[in-house]
């Protein structure tokens, strides 16, 4: 399966082509948007559950905070379906 991906792309880049089509991008696109968002919620989260067990009235702007990054990915979600 890689073997045949890697020799289309050279195929493509012979014949003077985008080795990546339109779908390869947006996935592409999506997908470090996801990675982005699990690194972003790590140190948020850890933060959260840390401010949240020593005041408990930190509990809904811990959780506000924790929800932000996840507006990067339906962000991008969104933008695909306009896109295609």
């Amino acid at each position: 399966m890689m073997d045949t991906t890697i020799q289309m792309a050279e195929v493509a880049l012979q014949q003077g082509g985008p080795a990546l089509n339109n779908q390869g991008a947006a996935a592409i696109a999506v997908g470090l948007g996801a990675l982005a968002t699990g690194y972003a919620q790590r140190g948020i989260g850890s933060a959260a559950v840390g401010a949240v067990a020593e005041d408990d009235d930190m509990f809904v702007p811990a959780l506000i905070f924790t929800a932000l990054p996840e507006t990067l990915i339906i962000i991008a979600f969104v933008t695909i379906f306009i896109a295609n």
